[in-house]
């Protein structure tokens, strides 16, 4: 046969060693042999090879050929491997000295080979004995090798074919089982190498997941209650804990989200944990609120002791659009910590509660997918969506919570608000047979889609985004926001209109005359009541104005609320223009009171007397308001010197 070797290398010495060197080498070689099990007759064969080898090193002629012949091979045939013949009676000999050199891979190759016909050797034979004991050894070291490699795939192939061989032969049973454990304490190891490579070989990807699936079932689930020494590849919880946290980087969000749930369903509340941050990250991250309800739902259903659901809740409640009950949450969490920290915070109670829900993202729920960033977490984005607008909306009908919706309109504000951003249909027939839909068939019904072009508030999302978008505004920056250019014309005070008496027929409502009043900047340091009902009237005076088809009192909206504002109202006109619809509206402040007043913001909880009517272009109703007493929340900010609106809230 020819070993893949040369004599320094077999005897162990370097090319450059002395006489008296390769001597003493051959005596310590001689004198150590592996004391694994082979049978004395290799034993002696080894030996001999040895001293061959030193006997040819310790000759100067016979070793300036062989050097030369070394030179020779390397610098014609740079590719070839040096080797040595030997008698076949040597071979097993051979292949231990070729392990013992640190070449176990091809020493396990060649004993695998020797061990399969037309080579085999006698059953029950010393050569027999050998070669398979050399093959379990080898292979073993090996895996090893390739783990230290970090080619932790590679090394569980070889395992798996020197099991195969053992078991083929039946001869050493202490060394199957010797493979096996390393096998078995491979198995984290493979899962990391299988998951961490590029998604597109999705073959190895998804051989990782079920490895990682076997790993958590064998030992009883992400706490451990199986026995984690025999049945989960030697981890020990401590262990198993940042292996697993390593592993996760490497799944994607929805990946996790199944494996979660699925080890929850079988009884681990750490799963179940697991699985709402999951569920979390993945509604956030793609829009999706449902996820988000979904998380909601399971965290209810947990019954983990030490944990304390309420500051989750209360993110969860606030991504929603429940602005109250998150509230209710956040103060009834048993962290005393985090309550002296809400107590503590230098804005209002909501404005705390977005910057812990921002934080509470960035830091907990979206790291550790391998799909989801992390980073700049912008729940001004979040709100704006058109898909988390709709979803709010839907749930607040649903659950009952204060539905400004008129009786047959999809998804508009009482007051004349927003129109839900549902989707549209692609002719304008079918658009008018959709908007002609009663509230009665809202839940089966397609949605109204709102042209792409168009970028219009949902009702749902002015519920959250009337609180959010201040607060967000507040805890982002602090400083006073540049005053806007605005027609420098008078405020005078607007007279109180009574509430519509309900039990009176309402004819066809039109907008009062005489409300056209000259508007002049509220600067005043502390603005009285009636300077802010007259700031409110005035918004609501010229909103109706606009709605109604009136251009030209677009020009004095920035003189009272932000630019914001009024761009939603624009985008509410230009979406009744493309209906050829018009509002007419009625709405009258009928009370002011100030709920707080800082120098920097206002807010006041005001009662409005409202009503509404669409009507097409040929004058008839569409659909309309009865007349009711809302009760809404205004919050004004300083624009520089001036007191503009920033949002407004309906409260239940």
């Amino acid at each position: 046969m020819d070993l893949p070797i040369d004599h320094f290398r077999l005897l162990g010495v370097s090319p450059s060693a002395e006489a008296d060197t390769v001597l003493r080498k051959l005596q310590s070689r001689c004198d150590s042999p592996p004391d694994q099990g082979f049978t004395h007759e290799v034993l002696l064969q080894r030996a001999e090879l040895l001293r061959r080898s030193a006997d040819l090193l310790t000759d100067p002629v016979r070793r300036a050929d062989y050097e030369a012949a070394l030179l020779d091979l390397s610098s014609n045939n740079p590719n070839d491997t040096v080797g040595l013949e030997l008698a076949a009676s040597s071979e097993a000999a051979g292949l231990i000295l070729l392990w013992e050199a640190n070449s176990a891979l091809e020493a396990f190759q060649m004993a695998r080979q020797g061990l399969q016909p037309p080579q085999a050797p006698a059953l029950g034979s010393g050569r027999e004995a050998d070669l398979t004991l050399l093959a379990a050894l080898a292979c073993r070291d090996a895996a090893v090798e390739e783990q230290d490699q970090r080619r932790y795939e590679s090394a569980a192939q070889l395992l798996r074919d020197g099991i195969e061989l053992q078991q083929r032969m039946g001869k050493l049973p202490d060394q199957q089982r010797n493979l096996e454990r390393e096998l078995e304490r491979l198995l984290p190891y493979r899962i990391l190498d299988l998951l961490s490579r590029d998604l597109g070989d999705q073959t190895s990807h998804q051989q990782g997941l079920q490895l990682l699936k076997q790993l958590v079932d064998n030992r009883g689930g992400l706490e451990g209650s199986g026995d984690p020494m025999a049945s989960a590849g030697g981890l020990v919880q401590e262990d198993f804990e940042p292996f697993f946290k390593q592993i996760r980087r490497f799944l994607t969000v929805q990946e996790q989200v199944d494996l979660f749930s699925s080890w929850h369903d079988q009884g681990s509340v750490e799963a179940g944990c697991l699985a709402v941050f999951a569920l979390a990250a993945v509604g956030f991250s793609r829009r999706k609120p449902e996820h988000l309800e979904q998380a909601r739902d399971k965290l209810n259903g947990l019954t983990n002791p030490d944990l304390d659901p309420m500051p989750l809740l209360g993110c969860l409640d606030l991504l929603l659009g429940n602005v109250a009950a998150a509230s209710a949450h956040f103060l009834a969490t048993r962290d005393s910590e985090l309550k002296t920290w809400f107590a503590e915070h230098p804005g209002d109670q909501l404005a705390a509660e977005c910057e812990y829900c921002r934080a509470w993202l960035e830091r907990d729920v979206l790291p550790g997918y391998r799909d989801v960033e992390a980073s700049d977490v912008d729940l001004d984005a979040w709100f704006a969506d058109r898909d988390v607008q709709a979803y709010v909306d839907r749930l607040d009908r649903q659950s009952g919570r204060r539905s400004l919706v008129s009786e047959p309109s999809p998804g508009e504000w009482s007051e004349s608000w927003s129109l839900d951003p549902v989707e549209l249909s692609s002719s304008g027939e079918e658009k008018a047979q959709e908007l002609e839909i009663s509230d009665s068939d809202e839940e089966e019904r397609p949605h109204i889609d709102v042209p792409r072009n168009v970028v219009v508030g949902a009702a749902a999302g002015v519920v959250v985004l009337g609180a959010l978008a201040f607060a967000l505004m507040n805890w982002r920056s602090r400083a006073p926001v540049p005053a806007t250019a605005v027609k420098e014309v008078e405020i005078e005070a607007i007279a109180t209109q009574s509430p519509v008496d309900e039990s009176q027929p309402q004819a066809k409502l039109k907008p009062e005359p005489g409300r056209e009043l000259a508007l002049k900047p509220l600067t005043a340091d502390q603005p009285s009541d009636v300077q802010l009902q007259a700031l409110i009237q005035a918004w609501l005076d010229r909103k109706a104005a606009v709605l109604a088809g009136d251009p030209l009192q677009t020009a004095d909206l920035p003189s009272v609320a932000r630019q914001r504002l009024v761009n939603r109202v624009l985008d509410e006109r230009t979406l009744d223009a493309s209906f050829d619809h018009s509002k007419v509206i009625n709405a009258s402040v009928t009370a002011v009171e100030t709920v707080s007043t800082k120098p920097q913001r206002i807010e006041v909880r005001a009662q409005v007397a409202y009503s509404d009517q669409t009507n097409d272009a040929s004058g008839q109703t569409v659909r309309s308001t009865a007349p009711e007493s809302l009760t809404i929340r205004y919050i004004f900010g300083r624009d520089g010197a001036q007191w503009k609106l920033h949002e407004y809230i309906p409260e239940s």
